[in-house]
């Protein structure tokens, strides 16, 4: 039998940095921009995070000031996958590269991008033969918890047992989610995404909005894999050991049709089908293989369910994936 108070910590864990990447494409695709390029942007994210981590843990000789320790990464993370995503718009906004090509192009160069400067910062350590780097007085601050979670038993452990990051990562979710149904800027940007010719014709800046939401997107995402450095693995950088996450949340995105508050419910859904092989005993290498492959598969049938459905509700934006060219308005 598995144990829920065990359990459903480490399934959350696993979901946060899924939710991060599914919030911040679906900010993306709101705006019409098919942003592929997720997995990389949460990759650079993650290294980004872990170079500002080690110098600045290098300069102190590992005695970090416990607001530096978190603003340095944060700020480094948030940085480089703003560029990632700058990149992107550029090619696809402004020049109106194929957003299939550029985004599958650029997951290639992120994760690129991220082991190069992984390699180099291990070399660098000079550990000898060792293959990865340990910021732990960083990690220590993004892992800490409430003091007093402990003492609270079963519902410490299970809500208030993770780094703020965690939380932040609901309350992202949470927020754009309101300002996506809720406000004016919202509706605009739905518009953009719907009918960009529309939108332009009634003075909103399309390419303004594609820009704004696809930058602030990546940044989200790239929040998803500074939490799996920092806090997930206890600050431990070696190269290619992010796995397919990133493609796990841009799955999520058709899991929850395009809301990011059903995106904390499929999440820690997609975590927990991420997490049972680790907690259901006796499974050999093939059955955990096929438990592997389940969030992708009910993806699927999701998919399917929503497209007989035909519900423009449980539909992408219309204009998903296609460049605006304004002179054919």
């Amino acid at each position: 039998m598995i144990n829920p108070v065990s359990f459903i910590p480490g399934a959350v864990q696993q979901s946060i940095p899924l939710l991060y990447g599914c919030t911040g494409e679906i900010l993306t695709e709101k705006s019409g921009n098919l942003n592929m390029g997720i997995p990389g942007i949460m990759y650079v994210g993650s290294i980004s995070g872990v170079i500002g981590a080690y110098f600045y843990e290098r300069a102190t000789g590992g005695a970090v000031n416990p607001f530096l320790g978190v603003l340095i990464p944060l700020v480094s993370s948030l940085f480089g996958s703003l560029l990632m995503g700058l990149l992107y718009c550029f090619l696809t906004v402004t020049l109106r590269a194929n957003q299939n090509v550029t985004g599958l192009a650029l997951t290639t160069f992120g994760v690129g991008l991220g082991n190069f400067f992984g390699g180099s910062l291990i070399r660098l350590a000079g550990k000898g033969g060792e293959t990865f780097i340990s910021i732990k007085a960083t990690s220590n601050l993004f892992k800490a918890t409430l003091p007093f979670a402990p003492k609270l038993g079963w519902f410490g452990t299970v809500f208030l047992s993770y780094g703020f990051l965690a939380y932040l990562a609901v309350a992202v979710a949470i927020v754009l989610s309101f300002v996506l149904r809720k406000t004016r800027v919202g509706l605009h940007l739905r518009a953009v995404g719907e009918n960009p010719a529309t939108a332009d014709a009634v003075g909103i800046n399309v390419g303004l909005y594609k820009y704004v939401a696809t930058c602030v997107g990546s940044m989200i995402a790239g929040l998803g894999g500074l939490y799996y450095i920092m806090d997930y693995i206890s600050g431990s950088w070696s190269n290619d050991a992010f796995g397919d996450r990133g493609w796990l949340a841009v799955a999520l995105v058709i899991f929850v049709l395009w809301r990011p508050n059903m995106g904390i419910i499929g999440a820690i859904l997609f975590g927990a089908l991420y997490n049972l092989p680790i907690f259901v005993t006796g499974l050999s290498l093939a059955q955990k293989k096929i438990f592997a492959v389940i969030p992708y598969v009910v993806t699927i049938l999701v998919l399917i369910i929503a497209s007989i459905r035909n519900n423009r509700e449980k539909q992408p934006p219309a204009s998903l994936g296609l460049s605006y060219f304004r002179e054919e308005r």
